[in-house]
């Protein structure tokens, strides 16, 4: 047995030290590296030191950021900005950052770089989302950057290993449950689950004592602090997770799963920003595009596999979003029936639910 980490580890390690401002280094297959830091948390030190080791850093953006700032994204789904050379972290940010479009109009034309792999950038991009950052990075191909790594006591993280995470996501283990009463079911418990990586903690609440050999009434819910905790009337987020939990106790069992995927798996620093589009009168899935998210970049898979290992294999689902059916019944867990679970519209958020019923699909 060795105390060095694991891919997996060494990954979330990455994460953390992405989100405090500190250079990553990537390594592809065929032994390419680069030096990546964060653009919303780069400092001006930090990317003078970067020009100092040669080269042109690059920042890498997605397209639906480069649609928005007229950039070119010569590799499909990205963009290699060209960073100018007079240009400092407050350019980098209004770059990436939508928040800046109004106040610092006059970013381009921006040059996009074509010619080359992007494998390296398309990895600095999933690894910034992975840590609920703005999806840019500033990127810096260097034949020696393994040595530069080590030399500063850097991460280094194999593209393979950010790859291999997108396309399997975590396994979730059982932590702690423990009985809560609750104004909506006294007769209720919750259940913690940690996934391997050391990313955030998801909760199943249990109301009675679900028959495991049945469809069990079940609601994938996630996590929206303004909505849940706050009231907030932008969405219908907190209207949902009471008449959930209120249809369970009234039916005597049920399982509601409590996903820590917040605004549509952004995370609440992202949501907001998307808000304050909204108030410029771009709607939700515009909101993201210009922050350079897609529409929804939630993993239902987790919901799926929190119910087969509490052991249900078939579930009455309380949801307008036929997309959650999709991939419950695609990850394992047949959906016997679409409980609809229409609640909570407000004069600030109708616009909010017609753009979901008419972009995302939802049935309401």
């Amino acid at each position: 047995m060795t105390l060095d980490p694991t891919p997996i580890e060494r990954l979330n390690r990455a994460r953390a030290d992405l989100r405090m401002g500190l250079g990553v280094v990537l390594r592809a297959d065929d032994g390419r590296g680069a030096l990546v830091i964060a653009a919303e948390v780069l400092s001006p030190a930090r990317l003078e030191k970067l020009r100092g080791l040669g080269g042109a850093p690059v920042l890498a953006i997605t397209a639906h950021r480069a649609a928005t700032l007229r950039a070119r994204a010569y590799d499909g789904d990205l963009a290699r900005v060209i960073v100018p050379r007079d240009a400092g972290p407050r350019w980098v940010r209004a770059v990436a950052d939508p928040a800046d479009d109004l106040r610092v109009p006059m970013k381009g034309p921006l040059m996009t770089a074509r010619g080359g792999a992007a494998d390296l950038h398309r990895g600095a991009i999933a690894l910034a989302k992975s840590a609920q950052l703005l999806p840019a990075a500033v990127v810096l191909e260097h034949p020696g950057a393994e040595a530069l790594a080590g030399l500063h006591g850097l991460s280094v993280l194999d593209l393979g290993v950010i790859e291999a995470a997108q396309a399997a996501g975590s396994p979730l283990h059982p932590v702690i449950q423990a009985r809560v009463p609750m104004a909506a079911a006294q007769a209720s418990r919750v259940h913690v689950f940690r996934p391997e990586d050391g990313g955030v903690e998801h909760y199943a609440i249990e109301i009675g004592q679900p028959d495991r050999a049945a469809p069990v009434l079940a609601r994938l819910h996630s996590a929206c602090f303004t909505g849940d905790v706050l009231g907030s009337l932008k969405c219908d987020c907190g209207a949902q997770l009471n008449a959930a939990l209120a249809r369970m106790a009234a039916e005597g069992a049920g399982v509601l799963l409590y996903l820590n995927q917040e605004g549509r798996g952004i995370g609440l620093a992202n949501k907001l920003r998307a808000y304050s589009l909204q108030d410029q009168g771009f709607d939700t899935v515009e909101a993201n595009h210009r922050l350079g998210f897609e529409d929804d970049e939630r993993d239902f898979r987790i919901g799926a596999a929190l119910l087969r290992r509490m052991g249900f294999a078939r579930a009455r689902l309380l949801t307008n979003n036929p997309g959650k059916v999709a991939m419950l019944a695609a990850n394992g867990v047949e959906v016997v029936e679409r409980v609809a679970l229409r609640v909570g519209e407000t004069d600030e958020n109708r616009a909010y639910l017609a753009t979901k019923a008419a972009k995302s699909g939802h049935l309401l």
